[in-house]
């Protein structure tokens, strides 16, 4: 008896599913004279490499600012394309080092393939991104679920990684089965709003920003939200359509078993942690954990959310600024050493 009950359940659910999905797919768009396309941030140049096997994957890829500088390869978090998150270090960091910022698999404008989204699979893409481009050892900056793609790029392919920098990010995420279940369901969630039109979403967005929802919708919007960035909603919420909802949901349950504990600690080139020491996401525990776990590492605290690298974007960018300087100079040192002792 209680099978048929869940079996009529899920019955009951794919065909409210599958009605949202009609209903989503089918609706008519109303024209609105007012809106303009929204313009997106100064952004790097755009590129297109092919990877043999692995499909064409979009970039921005910004020169160096001189002979010298190191390369930054910019690993964005989950459901956030590179541009989206990574639009307000662009600049900084371009004064720095040739900066790198491809799209994953299925976010964005990021390759799609038939097989399920692996985290190592990402890795391994930027590898043979590494290589095709013939950029020598980068330093792997992963923000979010950008900072487990760091980790087993320099697991698996260690000769082209220089230094890590790990921000808002940790060796393991949730802590128990009820918890990884529930980080699991948030692509399913998200996936879900999207069948919201980007209209709406925008209105409801701008409404959370204004303090005039009785619920949330975004734990990365309030009342103290800049306006710079409230103006840039039209466009991130374009931004984040662009993501295959398979994949996004598959990257969630990845991150939901991810943990690097047991090897994390050999890491062996220069690192820096950087907390988001107000994170409602990535606990700020979890990131110190990381710190404690990388031998050497340095540590950077950050009074910001999650969402600090947009939102607040004067307090984060200036230490990841200075995150990607240290491991830089570490990393000349060590390779200066190297070359001595030969």
């Amino acid at each position: 008896m209680r099978s048929r009950r869940l079996v009529s359940s899920v019955l009951a659910g794919v065909g409210a599913g599958s009605l949202a999905l009609a209903w989503a797919v089918g609706r008519r768009r109303r024209p609105d004279p007012s809106a303009a396309p929204p313009d997106p941030p100064p952004l790097p140049p755009a590129r297109t490499v092919t990877l043999p096997g692995r499909g064409e994957l979009f970039l921005r890829d910004q020169p160096a600012p001189d002979e010298g500088a190191p390369t930054v390869l910019l690993l964005h978090g989950w459901m956030f394309p590179a541009d989206l998150n990574w639009s307000r270090s662009y600049g900084p960091l371009g004064r720095e080092a040739r900066v790198l910022a491809p799209d994953h698999r299925g976010h964005g404008r990021g390759p799609r393939h038939r097989e399920p989204f692996r985290l190592v699979d990402v890795a391994d893409d930027y590898a043979a991104l590494l290589r095709a481009l013939d950029t020598g050892p980068v330093i792997a900056v992963g923000y979010s679920m950008g900072g487990p793609i760091a980790q087993l790029l320099w697991q698996r392919h260690p000769d082209v990684v220089a230094g890590l920098v790990l921000c808002a990010t940790a060796a393991t995420f949730p802590e128990t089965p009820l918890a990884r279940y529930r980080w699991g369901l948030l692509g399913p969630a998200q996936v879900g709003l999207r069948l919201l039109s980007r209209g709406l979403w925008e209105r409801l967005l701008h409404a959370q920003a204004r303090g005039q929802l009785p619920r949330t919708v975004s734990r990365m919007l309030d009342e103290d939200t800049p306006e710079d960035v409230i103006a840039m909603l039209p466009w991130a919420v374009g931004e984040l359509s662009r993501g295959d909802p398979e994949d996004l949901t598959e990257a969630g349950r990845e991150l939901g078993t991810f943990d690097s504990r047991g090897w994390v600690g050999a890491v062996d080139v220069p690192a820096t942690v950087v907390v988001t020491a107000q994170d409602r996401l990535v606990a700020p525990q979890r990131q110190e954990e990381l710190a404690g776990l990388v031998r050497g590492a340095e540590r950077i605290a950050v009074p910001v959310d999650h969402d600090g690298c947009i939102s607040e974007a004067e307090l984060f960018v200036p230490a990841l600024v200075d995150a990607v300087r240290r491991v830089a100079h570490r990393a000349r040192t060590t390779a200066t050493d190297a070359v001595a002792a030969r």
